[in-house]
């Protein structure tokens, strides 16, 4: 399995085993690991997702925030989603979220005023006011619902009732971190694992009155809703809540620059052992609510602001193993067999060793101790090796030039980089039966088709019983067979059925998804079934004379480069990958995929950019399009509503093909007054 698939099924399977505590914990009340354990697990899935751009596009964190709502409390809708923070582990990932952030707003390395609070481990909450009144208080949830705690929010004495003060928004949504200080866990440290579980525990109360027993405080942090905004600044934000009696943290303050930044970093941290509440690390906001707006969020997280976590985990162990794993990309991937050891609270066996360049450098050998750390990390990595409790016998590791299949794997050429990658792959696609396997994984995953029952346990049994070997033959399984197996009775096999023919309806977004084309993420699978339309139009890439064409505009859509048609036409250009691609099309109602409008400046108008804009990127140009109706296009047709024009390098044959088409221009200036109008 390659070093990609690696990563990525660990991160689904941590990301199942984080929701299952969530369960237990926000529902149940009844968490089964120590707290500790939990934020491990979450900090290494949110940092993991930093680390590693492609797990970004399989948009899985969203939903991380808390756990399904049950019939405990009343549902209600949070005036704006409570969205994750994307997670910084040191200062090259500081500057990573700098540049973002400068790249978006087309800065050029400028040095944005930032706002730097503690990060709270305790449960959030918000706090909605009318007109000064405290009418609603709602838990997490996840993060678009939550659920109706305001009686037991209400026996935190601190929290304001009413507000009293001036130009008090009509609407108000305060964030808040609720948590109990460490010196009153004390006395509680019999009834809860932790401060962090006995603060959500008892928010979870159904009666308030048991609530009001418990010594809960809370820091006012954000906002959600505000109307009419009356603040330009995260920090006058504070300062003004302050006034009005809500409670702030005194070690929030305003950071110039990331050389500031790092030495806040380890100055809290070296202070965080003496502090009355538990903190994880730091949350560093862009301090001007305008550019706030103009960042907006990814649909995971706010591009605006990061959570700049504590130290990393580091342990010794010793090399048991060293095997090879093949993902569904056909990349193949080391991972390092180890001792069994506790780093950071969590006991791991395994650690990443990457790629076949990666063993090399390090000169990683079976029977070696190295030194693993948890920066985040979903699987740990090896640090270094201790070359001085090294067995002189030992042998260098020979990195095996080909694939658990027979085949031969291959580096391929990035032209990205203009150098061979890093990671050896096998380019069988589904005539690799472990390649296959794990694109069936992939193909029934929650992101994909979304099939309850078929897990990835359940894929490495039927494909050792030859129930599944191809992805059309989830549609005609025998039953019969299955009804014969350990653990699946009559309930179990409905289940199933019903999940099967629930997941033969699929948006072509998905679809595209879910068939498993290298570089395709779910963002990259929504812009070109918004480019393609309907599954009819995709069909078309099975063509080879129509698929010359296909990429040719495919690789002028804007968010589709090189890397991705490249990768797109290598699929395509696999019969085997075709033939059971249609075979699953057969399978399938695959819905057209229809944008949806929000009534805006574009609605349902079809615009293209070309050449820079001066105050603002492509990234942002596409996005002010598309929350205002729009759809941006990757190619001159007919069918397109307007060229825009940047006064930066337009190019020139785009123009002229648009007046030939009778297609309107919009020059800068032009643009700039319809977003003003």
């Amino acid at each position: 399995m390659n070093e990609k698939k690696i990563i990525i099924n660990i991160f689904k399977k941590k990301i199942v085993e984080l929701k299952k505590h969530n369960d237990n914990y926000f529902n149940q009340d009844n968490p089964i690991i120590s707290d500790a354990n939990y934020d491990e697990l979450k900090k290494n899935i949110f940092a993991l997702e930093t680390k590693y751009s492609f797990l970004k596009e399989l948009n899985l964190t969203n939903n991380l925030v808390g756990a399904k709502i049950t019939n405990k409390f009343k549902k209600i809708k949070h005036l704006s989603p409570m969205l994750s923070l994307s997670n910084a582990f040191n200062i090259e990932d500081m500057k990573d979220f700098s540049k973002k952030i400068n790249n978006f707003l087309s800065f050029k390395n400028k040095d944005i005023e930032l706002f730097c609070e503690p990060k709270i481990d305790g449960i959030s909450a918000s706090l909605i006011y009318q007109k000064g009144i405290l009418v609603k208080g709602l838990s997490r949830g996840d993060g678009k619902i939550g659920e109706d705690i305001l009686s037991n929010l209400k026996t935190i004495s601190l929290i304001p009732k009413i507000i009293k003060g001036d130009k008090i928004p009509d609407i108000l949504e305060i964030r808040c971190e609720i948590y109990i200080g460490k010196k009153d866990f004390l006395t509680l440290k019999d009834k809860f694992a932790n401060p962090r579980n006995a603060a959500g525990g008892s928010l979870r109360q159904k009666n308030s009155k048991d609530t009001a027993k418990i010594p809960l405080k809370y820091f006012a942090y954000g906002f959600g809703t505000v109307n009419p905004m009356i603040f330009k600044t995260q920090s006058e934000f504070l300062k003004k809540i302050s006034q009005w009696d809500f409670c702030t943290n005194p070690l929030s303050k305003i950071i110039k620059n990331l050389d500031e930044v790092e030495i806040e970093h380890k100055k809290i941290d070296l202070k965080r052992s003496s502090l009355n509440y538990d903190i994880d690390g730091l949350v560093i906001k862009v301090n001007d609510i305008s550019l706030q707006k103009r960042l907006g969020n990814t649909s995971n997280s706010p591009r605006w602001a990061v959570a700049y976590k504590f130290s990393a985990e580091k342990a010794v162990t010793k090399v048991k193993d060293i095997i090879i794993q093949v993902g569904r990309t056909g990349a193949i991937t080391p991972v390092a067999k180890v001792e069994p050891v506790t780093v950071g609270g969590v006991v791991v066996s395994n650690a990443t060793l990457h790629n076949e360049d990666e063993i090399e450098r390090k000169d990683i050998r079976i029977g070696d101790t190295i030194n693993i750390q948890r920066a985040g990390d979903v699987i740990p990595q090896v640090v270094s090796v201790d070359k001085s409790k090294r067995d002189k016998k030992s042998k260098k590791f020979i990195f095996p030039k080909r694939c658990l299949c027979g085949a031969e794997t291959k580096k391929e050429f990035s032209k990205n980089t203009n150098k061979e990658d890093a990671v050896r792959r096998c380019l069988k696609g589904y005539e690799c039966r472990f390649t296959a396997k794990e694109k069936l994984k992939h193909l029934v995953s929650k992101e994909a088709l979304n099939i309850d029952g078929l897990g990835k346990k359940v894929i490495e049994q039927f494909w050792d019983l030859n129930l599944i070997k191809e992805p059309s033959n989830i549609f005609d399984l025998d039953y019969e067979k299955i009804k014969e197996l350990e653990g699946w009775g009559e309930l179990s096999i409905n289940n199933l059925k019903k999940a099967i023919k629930k997941s033969q309806t699929i948006p072509l977004d998905k679809f595209i998804y879910s068939i498993g084309i290298r570089h395709i993420g779910q963002e990259n699978a929504k812009i070109l079934a918004s480019f393609f339309s309907s599954i009819e139009e995709f069909s078309k890439l099975f063509d080879l004379k129509k698929r010359k064409k296909i990429l040719i505009n495919l690789f002028d859509l804007d968010g589709i480069g090189e890397t991705q048609t490249q990768s797109i036409e290598n699929f395509f250009l696999n019969h085997t990958n075709v033939r059971i691609i249609k075979d699953l099309i057969n399978k399938l109602n695959i819905r057209s995929y229809a944008v949806q409008s929000s009534g805006g400046k574009f609605s349902n108008k079809k615009l293209m950019f070309t050449g820079g804009f001066k105050n603002m990127s492509r990234s942002e140009a596409k996005e002010i399009t598309e929350n205002n109706g729009g759809k941006v296009m990757g190619s001159i047709s007919k069918n397109l509503d307007y060229l825009v024009v940047g006064d930066s390098k337009p190019t020139k044959s785009k123009i002229e093909q648009a007046k030939k088409l009778n297609i309107k221009i919009i020059l800068e200036k032009d643009w700039n007054k319809i977003l003003n109008s």
